[in-house]
């Protein structure tokens, strides 16, 4: 990404980011304007990728555009493929950008806007996008290694074969968490699933028309995918309001559960070039697409931030999830400002494509900047509707009440105004029977987008159809992490099977992908059916350890991304690592210590069995159960939650320790450097500019 602005424009732009910072931080009235967060965003990223990842690319990292990449050494036309940057941008920003960015910040809305955008805008600059960046750098001067090898073989064997064990779990849980929200949201909705299902087959024709048909069009194999995915999307609509299309697309979730599995399996197996890339990369146009359009909206038609900067519930005691400020507001965010699910794309997928490894920076930096700036706007529609509604939406039944009625008196005791009429009004305009409890994010989301497009283009009267947009677009959003998710899973379980029968750990070996493909598959794919037939069972007894694992895992990315920086005799700069990582672990060790021993049902997973156990005793249900099974399942949840979260913490600390120790004996050179980077190979691409 070139730009010849003078010094004197991007001070320009650093002081109106400045003074748009300040504006949100010190204002303390009724209301602020909305543009002030896109400009503050926009305004930080763009002297964020200017000068510090520049800063990380040549001083730190020292990308050489004359080193051959492993796509370029290793090319296969499976896995190690050279692709264009901006495809390759497309595909890994769509790969990192599912859940997390939409609605961990509607969620930790709950606190006040500033917190979780200042978290946000600060956050991704000095932590995520580093983490991203440094982690791709690594595993690219390492033959695409994934970051549980990387571990192992920087900083201790046994810990780091522990650790590939542990982000393997990890990975099964995250991926299963993320294809349940993608079941919920397309499940009974015809328009979203003929939208993302005509993906696929789009994707095909743009990989076959960028690699067999004209090689290296990838201006023509965009206009065509993008001219495609919007006939799609209109044509969801149609589709939608069709009877006989409507009934062929409206499938139940264990059928969507049946097709997530064999999509994941087929993108897992094929060339890359064949299906992910393109898909994603086609993915990546409506995403941006929609959230530049949304800032847009957001620019022209200026609504107000109604929620305030900061409400009471900093305390604990809020009713959309349990839990001071800090530290869940930043768990909560997560994705948005800094996601361990990332570094498994960045030593995934990503490094076997890069073509060149100036690429890096806008790959690995540039591509997390954009997922924060859609965590800034999934904040923003989150901000906007009135904080009544707001809470409406987001809190659980069992914490408003049953009833409208109920709910409005609850909302009110809180301070904030919303009437039975104004829920129902608002559910009838944007198509659905009610809104009030629809936990999870992800409808007040699309409420506030619709909301923000409505002002822009066709009022109220067009509610209903940006409301089923976003839904889709959410869905959408989600999917693509699935398929790069379970190839980089794959990649992983390679590499313990290696360890079995050495051929299983080559990754272009055919029945090696297909083994590991079936094995990560199955995996997430059992937690995801046992959640949809059973409401306590499956990856829902395991949710409340996403946030807690993917921070956990960022915490051993950066662990291993310190412990490359040393050992390339880069020490004085192991602060741009170690800052992000002191913060992490600070904070994520206090919010899984709490989540296992707090005293509070609410939010402690021991207290919360131990307040299940006694009600039975006493012969009551708890108020989330109807029956005693269903009491005694949710027990057993809270324990194994418990454990889970244990032993995730152990394997983070020990990773944590020893990489302590193995950077003390490093800088005392008490122990002799080992590098495991493949050897300088001189590019024959050619150069191109940065």
């Amino acid at each position: 990404m070139r730009t010849h602005l003078p010094k004197l424009a991007w001070a320009a732009v650093a002081l109106l980011g400045a003074v748009a910072l300040g504006t949100m931080a010190l204002h303390r009235g009724e209301t602020i304007n909305a543009a002030w967060l896109v400009i503050a965003a926009v305004c930080t990223y763009a002297v964020a990728y200017r000068f510090y990842a520049r800063f990380l690319a040549t001083r730190v990292f020292e990308l050489d555009a004359n080193r051959a990449t492993p796509a370029e050494r290793l090319d296969n036309h499976v896995d190690f493929v050279p692709t264009n940057r901006w495809v390759l941008f497309g595909h890994h920003f769509a790969a990192i950008a599912g859940a997390g960015p939409l609605v961990g910040p509607v969620l930790a809305a709950q606190f006040g806007y500033l917190p979780g955008t200042l978290w946000l805008i600060i956050g991704v600059v000095l932590a995520g996008a580093v983490q991203d960046f440094v982690i791709l750098f690594a595993s690219m001067r390492r033959d695409g290694k994934s970051l549980g090898q990387m571990a192992r073989e920087e900083i201790n064997t046994t810990a780091g074969f522990i650790a590939m064990v542990a982000v393997l779990s990890i990975m099964a849980i995250l991926l299963a968490v993320l294809a349940l929200i993608v079941v919920n949201a397309l499940a009974h909705s015809p328009w979203g699933l003929f939208t993302i299902a005509c993906t696929v087959p789009i994707a095909l024709l743009m990989g076959w028309w960028m690699h067999a048909f004209r090689p290296g069009r990838v201006g023509e194999a965009s206009a065509i995918g993008v001219a495609l995915v919007l006939a799609a999307t209109i044509g969801g609509r149609w589709v939608a309001e069709n009877p006989v299309l409507a009934d062929f697309f409206t499938v139940e979730k264990t059928t969507l559960v049946w097709l997530m599995a064999g999509y994941g399996f087929v993108a897992s197996v094929l060339p890359v070039w064949v299906l992910l890339c393109p898909r994603d990369y086609l993915s990546t146009f409506l995403k941006i697409g929609t959230i530049a359009a949304l800032a847009a909206g957001i620019l022209v038609s200026l609504p107000t931030i109604k929620m305030p900067a900061m409400t009471q519930f900093v305390d604990g005691t809020g009713p959309v999830f349990a839990g001071k400020l800090f530290p869940f507001a930043f768990i909560t965010v997560a994705c948005g400002a800094i996601s361990g699910f990332h570094a498994l794309v960045a030593s995934g997928t990503t490094p076997k494509m890069l073509m060149r490894e100036t690429d890096a920076r806008l790959v690995g930096y540039g591509a997390m900047l954009m997922e924060s700036f859609v965590g800034v706007m999934a904040m923003v529609a989150a901000g906007i509707l009135d904080p009544g509604v707001y809470f409406a939406i987001n809190a659980p039944a069992g914490v408003v009440g049953g009833t409208l009625q109920e709910a409005t008196r609850t909302i009110a005791a809180w301070g904030f105004v919303v009437t039975p009429e104004q829920m129902q009004g608002l559910a009838t305009s944007v198509g659905e029977e009610s809104l009030m409890a629809r936990t999870g994010g992800a409808p007040s989301l699309a409420v506030g987008m619709a909301q923000i497009f409505s002002g822009v283009i066709g009022g109220s009267g067009l509610m209903a159809v940006w409301y089923h947009f976003a839904i889709m677009f959410e869905a959408l959003f989600i999917l693509t992490t699935i398929d790069t998710g379970t190839r980089v899973g794959r990649f992983m379980m390679q590499e313990i099977l290696g360890h079995v029968y050495k051929p299983l750990g080559r990754t272009s070996w055919y029945p090696s992908i297909i083994l590991s493909s079936a094995l990560v598959v199955g995996g997430w794919a059992y937690f995801l059916y046992q959640g949809v037939v059973d409401p306590l069972g499956g990856i829902n007894s395991l949710w409340p350890l996403f946030g807690i694992s993917n921070q956990l895992l960022a915490a051993v990315a950066l662990c291993v991304g310190t412990t490359v920086l040393i050992k390339m005799g880069k020490a004085r700069f192991a602060w741009v690592t170690l800052g992000p990582l002191a913060w992490l672990a600070a904070v994520t060790f206090t919010a899984g210590w709490q989540k296992v021993f707090a005293a509070d049902p609410k939010l402690g997973f021991l207290s919360q069995a131990r307040a299940i156990d006694a009600a039975l005793a006493e012969g009551r249900l708890p108020a989330a159960a109807k029956t005693v099974e269903a009491a005694q399942q949710m027990m057993f949840n809270a324990r194994l939650d418990a454990v889970v979260a244990l032993v995730f913490m152990g394997v983070a600390v020990m990773v944590i320790v020893v990489s302590i120790r193995e950077w003390i004996l490093l800088v005392r050179k008490r122990k002799p450097v080992v590098m495991h980077e493949a050897p300088f190979v001189p590019t024959g691409l050619g150069l191109a500019g940065d």
